[in-house]
């Protein structure tokens, strides 16, 4: 059986942009997707924001729940408990800040430093699987053209 049109969200002819961006969704949507797979199935019992975290603290030692809210945008209360949880399995460790008392530097412990490592290498993993058949100079210029979407997101016209 062909290839055949999907009319649901189209009328007539699709333009080459929407079918661009809607690729880029569907990517994500499969990346995703994986990512959730490989945490449920590893072996350790971590969530997508779990590996986020630890990610933060692992590339940013010694920084501070606010700090992760702030790059993150994610609500204060909603990673107060996802730090807590961590904390409490023994894979993020909280000092008090000597010059300020109410702020608390959060590293990983070993036991997350070891989790993160694991967690890295599944993605690695992902990574290489999704760009598998790419030549060097073709994984770099879908970078560069994926960098210059974003930019013009970003862009406030």
């Amino acid at each position: 059986m062909g290839k055949q049109d999907d009319n649901v969200n189209h009328q007539g002819k699709a333009r080459v942009e929407d079918d661009v961006l809607e690729l880029i969704h569907t990517v994500m949507h499969q990346y995703r997707g994986q990512q959730y797979q490989v945490l449920r199935d590893g072996p350790h019992d971590i969530t997508h924001m779990e590996s986020k975290v630890l990610g933060y603290f692992g590339r940013h030692p010694g920084t501070t729940q606010s700090d992760l809210a702030q790059h993150s945008g994610r609500d204060k209360a909603q990673l107060a408990r996802l730090i807590k949880g961590l904390r409490e399995r023994g894979l993020l460790d909280a000092q008090a800040d000597a010059a300020d008392r109410r702020s608390v530097a959060l590293s990983l412990t070993a036991d997350g430093q070891a989790v993160l490592r694991t967690l890295q290498q599944q993605a690695r993993k992902l990574t290489a699987r999704a760009v598998s058949g790419f030549s060097a100079a073709e994984q770099r210029q879908l970078q560069a053209l994926l960098q210059r979407v974003t930019d013009n997101l970003a862009s406030s016209d």
